[in-house]
Formats: C-alpha cells, structure tokens, sequence
C-alpha cells in the first residue's frame, strides 16, 4: 500500500541522515587524526617554540611568588595580617 511505501520512504530517510551524521563524524575524527600526526612527524622541534613560552610564563610567575612572598613576610615583621 501507498500508506506502507510512505513509511518505508520515512524509514530510509531517517537511516540515511544517520548515516550522513556518522560519516560527518568520521570525517571530524579523520582530520584530527591527520592533524595529530602531522604533528607527531614534525616532532618536538615543532613544540619548541610553545615550550620556551611555557618556561618563560613559568620563570615570571616564579618571581611574582618570590615578590609576594616577601611582601607578606614583610608584612609579617611588620605585625599586619593577610586575611
């Protein structure tokens, strides 16, 4: 019946959006695979420059710390409180 082809008709439709939204998703996943190993064949060279700015960012907050540990130890001697 015409009624039964309609909801077979629906029924693929459905399937193939499923499979439109799966292959998408695989597509997704593949890129970022490629990505990564784009990366990983470039190696740690490529990561060079990101970890000297990681080091420098580190080295900077390091001082702020010793900064701020002076200043409360001073505000220690000086008898004042933190909180």
């Amino acid at each position: 019946s015409s009624q039964q082809a309609l909801e077979q008709a629906r029924a693929v439709a459905e399937e193939l959006e499923d499979l439109k939204a799966m292959a998408k998703g695989l597509e997704e996943e593949n890129s970022e695979l490629r990505r990564q190993a784009r990366q990983l064949v470039r190696g740690p060279a490529s990561l060079l420059p990101q970890n000297q700015q990681l080091l420098a960012e580190c080295h900077g907050l390091r001082e702020q710390i010793q900064v701020l540990a002076a200043e409360m130890a001073d505000l220690e001697v000086r008898g004042g409180s933190c909180a």
